[in-house]
């Protein structure tokens, strides 16, 4: 103990860089010995703290010198961190080994499935390892805090709470019944109990032995009874000394009282609430449970050059007092307001936000020796900063690293398990025969050009489900695409060898976890070879998946393979890949829980938005927060305070910058609390410490200036180049938008179909078409036989489910329609004399061509073209304008002799249409009418009119030499393919 009996307790306040004075502190106490230093040691929370402290030490010495020890205590949800430094080989009564944390998952996964299997919940695997991951969670608090679980056999629930959390609640206490043989079975305690024992029996020891160093907590913050007990220990020590970092030790008695935790009320009984919120609270609930009172804390002596000023503390402790003390604001004078230092800049967006960070990041470096470092605990702010950085050519280190679930090994093993529980749906399988690690080197590029292939012919409704299925699609393919997936089919078998284990170990259902990954791990390294394991996310993807199936028996004992990729997401979200230390050595980017200790010249804090910074505390599924609170378990609300403490200990770099965006992805975004706390107490003073110049820079990097929008696209080949061919279904196309016609006849650019698209209306008008032409050829239009034929089509495989069942009925009853009206018109004299037939004649300088669906001829030897239609058949007024001259034109070609065998004279133009009208579905409509009724064209005209167009539309575009111009009508030009090409929404609007 030391001489005086009391205890060593000091704070480092928030405006003081804590790592940088803790290491002047220590040299000028025990930098005068030799070996003074090297015989210490220093407790920290975690490693990177470990790395801050020693970064210090080196610029405090100037020179060579030997650093004490410094030990990580860590998080007991993480890693035991602490080393032989508390659990010294020698030790008579060894503290057993703590359970391999996948190792504990599991089990706890394959406990909730059962519990809740008993109760009537059955749940798959993927959501019991999510179940068990909150359950982990919730039990170590209990154990941090030393509650014991028989705890909660003792609450009396009452009626207050909802059958959800009687429930939830009873399943907890079913797998803490079997949790302690589980770890009776296995020889081993849990994680957070052996940190807890460790600690304790370090306190006990260091009574009896102390070391013969001198011993320093810093910046300790974890308020565990086990580590309240060690630092007592060491406070009292003779060579001893606990450091808080920014310990209110200024704050009015009143205030900090009023934080908690308090005592019950001696009437009523009463426990009134903590102010867990509060960046103070956890730093005294920590002094409480150690035994000591705020008087006995000495700020620490000395200070650095990254020091902030202490009007700044000051102004950031009034900040962030509870809300029942914010009324001293008004009475503050304008000294203690003031935020000199402190910078804010308000952005519209989160990808402005990114570019202004990266900015000033950027700055930054333009002083010799001057450090930058952004914290935030959004990882996509992070991810978009370094992304901004590399312009530069600048690499900046996350040091919070990223989810492996995102990481291109994380993302393989994902798409694998994707693919295979879809049964190698077109979408799925493109991604992952296209992901970047597949094939990697040599053979890529073939490796490419044969997925691109695939891609081709997969495009449209999906085919059959498994690889058989894409087989059958290769092989049984239309004429016009014969070729195209003739040459997949030659690349395929390649791959498809590749992945048949893996979808025979799929398609036998449910098996053990270890089955399912092993076929897995296979499959990806028969994919991807070394190449999948190699480098920081490689490594630790193989490091998963070795541990995954080692301890794979633990689990629930059979897997759905559909929930694999859901289990295995799950499982990689909460690994974080940290980089490889590469990055610039004057800046950096942190988490909240690496930015403890840093400082540097300039602390950027980003993404200062409700719900970001502070983030929304994760509820419990287990525990409801009344009953944590029985309980004596930290409220979800705790975190907020712990991240309030983490904004004002940055907010004490010499130089500061809080951003945030005025919106999120989606929605217009909230400000931080932080922030509008800031904002009140700076008043009209805020606005002057906003960083306009940084916000300007950001709009201004990229923009151009001068915005010239596009022109009206009207491009003018030459004569040689213009079609001297056309289909009868390009001539509106080519009146309405003559680009469009331009870039899909001239440039020779189509459209191409989604990757497994819903069946859409071409498809559907194509399905339509082709029964009712097998029916007229195969079956003579016999009534009773089309009815069969619509069935089997809707039988397809490739027909989406949902489409079947919103389109069968009435589609059948379309189908009936038109099997009884052709059969009542042959009673008729109308006879069916053609259908789906090619034809073409020249006409006006070109060969005009096109296929009619149906052709009829009458009693009186006239023809009537029919053209079937799924949807809503073209308007009379389209046709009074010179369009949807379709019908027309056809009946041109067959008077012409277009069509072999077939003579006669148009008379008769009709669409059948399957759509709806007087409450059923199909009808008949024409464009033309013998008596000119509704102002429509008369029947003996109708070619004449079409023929007439059509002269003038070839004599403008195909044999003249009018420019075709970008929606020239686009009222009559539906069709989009192309708007992206022609800039459309650069022009559209403007050009008149």
């Amino acid at each position: 103990m030391t001489s005086s009996g009391k205890p060593q307790l000091y704070t480092i306040p928030a405006h003081r860089a804590f790592a940088d004075s803790l290491a002047a502190g220590l040299i000028r106490r025990f930098g005068e010995q030799p070996l003074g230093l090297a015989r210490g040691l220093v407790l920290l929370p975690n490693n990177r703290a470990k790395r801050a402290v020693t970064d210090a030490f080196v610029r405090a010495s100037g020179g060579g010198l030997l650093l004490p020890r410094l030990v990580a205590l860590g998080d007991p949800a993480l890693d035991e961190a602490a080393g032989a430094a508390l659990d010294p080989a020698d030790e008579a009564d060894p503290v057993p080994p703590a359970v391999a944390p996948m190792q504990r998952r599991l089990i706890l996964a394959r406990l909730v499935a059962a519990a809740r299997e008993r109760a009537g919940q059955p749940t798959d695997a993927a959501e019991a390892v999510r179940l068990a991951g909150d359950l982990a969670r919730t039990l170590d608090q209990l154990l941090v805090e030393e509650v014991p679980p028989q705890r909660l056999r003792e609450i009396d629930l009452g009626e207050e709470l909802s059958t959800h959390w009687h429930r939830a609640l009873d399943l907890f206490g079913l797998v803490l019944d079997r949790w302690p043989a589980e770890l009776a079975r296995l020889g081993c305690i849990d994680l957070a109990d052996r940190r807890a024992r460790l600690l304790r029996r370090l306190a006990v020891r260091w009574k009896d032995a102390p070391p013969a160093g001198f011993v320093c907590a810093a910046g300790v913050t974890d308020t565990a009874p086990a580590v309240a007990a060690l630092l007592r220990r060491v406070a009292m020590l003779e060579r001893g000394m606990v450091v808080f970092a920014d310990l209110a030790t200024a704050m009015d008695e009143p205030e900090w009282q009023a934080l908690g935790p308090h005592a019950p009320d001696p009437v009523t009984g009463i426990i009134r609430r903590s102010i867990e919120t509060h960046p103070q609270f956890h730093l005294k609930l920590l002094l409480d449970r150690m035994g000591f009172n705020r008087a006995e804390v000495s700020v620490w002596r000395g200070g650095s050059e990254f020091d902030a000023t202490v009007a700044r503390g000051k102004a950031i402790a009034s900040a962030l007092a509870p809300a029942d003390f914010t009324g001293k604001w008004t009475d503050l004078p304008a000294a203690e307001r003031r935020l000199a230092g402190i910078e804010a800049a308000e952005l519209a967006t989160p990808g402005e936000e990114a570019q202004a960070i990266a900015l000033a990041l950027r700055q930054a470096l333009e002083t010799p020796e001057r450090t930058a470092a952004l914290v935030t605990p959004d990882r996509a702010l992070a991810r978009r900063v370094a992304a901004h950085c590399k312009r530069w050519g600048i690499d900046i280190d996350d040091t919070a690293g990223r989810p492996l679930s995102i990481l291109p090994s994380g993302t393989l093993l994902l798409a694998l398990a994707d693919a295979a529980a879809q049964r190698f749906a077109p979408l799925a399988l493109l991604t992952l025969l296209k992901h970047p690690l597949v094939c990697a080197g040599e053979g890529r590029r073939g490796w490419l050009e044969g997925a691109r292939k695939l891609d081709r012919v997969l495009r449209g409704p999906r085919p059959a489900a498994g690889l058989a299925g894409v087989d059958s699609h290769l092989a049984d393919a239309p004429k016009r695409e014969a070729a195209r997936r003739a040459a997949a089919a030659v690349w395929w078998p390649e791959a498809r060898a590749l992945l048949a284990p893996l979808e025979a170990v799929f398609e036998a259902g449910a098996q053990p976890l270890g089955t399912l990954v092993a076929a897995l791990r296979e499959t990806a390294q028969a994919l991807c070879g070394d190449t999948l394991w190699s480098g920081p996310a490689g490594r630790a993807a193989s490091d998963f998946l070795a541990d995954i199936e080692a301890r794979a028996d633990e689990g629930p004992a059979l897997v759905d393979p559909d929930s694999l990729a859901a289990l295995l997401r799950t499982l990689m979200d909460e690994i974080a890949v940290r980089p490889q230390q590469h990055g610039h050595p004057r800046l950096a980017i942190y988490g909240l829980i690496e930015a403890r200790l840093q400082t540097a010249d300039l602390m950027i804090l980003g993404g200062l938005n409700e719900g970001v910074w502070p983030g929304q505390p994760a509820p419990d599924p287990w525990l409801a927060p009344r009953i944590r609170i029985a309980i004596g378990l930290p409220g979800q609300d705790r975190a907020i305070g712990m991240a309030a403490h983490d904004f004002a200990s940055a907010l004490g770099a010499p130089n500061a910058l809080i951003t945030r965006a005025r919106r999120d992805a989606t929605q217009p975004a909230i400000a931080s609390r932080f922030w509008l706390r800031l904002q009140a107490l700076a008043g009209e003073p805020w606005a002057r410490g906003r960083a306009l110049p940084l916000e300007r820079w950001t709009r201004a990097l990229d923009d151009p200036g001068v915005h010239e929008p596009a022109d009206q696209p009207a491009p003018s080949p030459e004569a040689t180049l213009r079609p001297k061919q056309i289909a009868v279904t390009d001539v509106d196309r080519l009146k309405a938008d003559p680009f469009a016609f331009y870039a899909r006849q001239i440039l020779r650019l189509s459209p191409l179909d989604p990757v497994d698209a819903d069946p859409s209306a071409a498809w559907r008008g194509t399905a339509v078409h082709a029964i009712l032409e097998e029916w007229a050829r195969e079956d003579d239009c016999h009534p009773d036989k089309l009815h069969d034929r619509a069935r089997a089509m809707l039988a397809d495989e490739r027909t989406h489910p949902m489409m079947r069942a919103l389109w069968q009925p009435r589609l059948m009853q379309a189908i009936d329609w038109i099997a009884r009206t052709i059969a009542t018109q042959a009673e008729e004299g109308r006879e069916v004399i053609a259908v789906e037939r090619k034809g073409s004649i020249d006409f006006a300088g070109v060969t005009l061509g096109g296929t009619f669906d149906r052709l009829d001829r009458l009693a009186d030897g006239s023809l009537v073209v029919i053209d079937y239609k799924t949807g809503m058949p073209p308007s009379p007024a389209a046709v009074r304008a010179g369009f949807s001259l379709q019908l027309g034109l056809l009946g041109l070609i067959a008077e012409r002799g277009g069509y072999a065998g077939i003579v006669g004279q148009a008379r008769g133009f009709e669409y059948w249409s399957l759509g709806k009208r007087n409450d059923q579905f199909g009808y008949v409509t024409s464009p033309v009418d013998p008596a000119g009724k509704n102002d429509k064209v008369l029947p003996e005209a109708f070619t004449t009119l079409a023929a007439h167009h059509f002269s003038e539309a070839v004599g403008r575009w195909l044999t003249g030499g009018e420019a075709f111009t970008a929606k020239l009508h686009p009222e009559f030009a539906p069709y989009s393919e192309y708007d992206q090409l022609m800039r459309r929404d650069e022009w559209y609007g403007r050009e008149r």
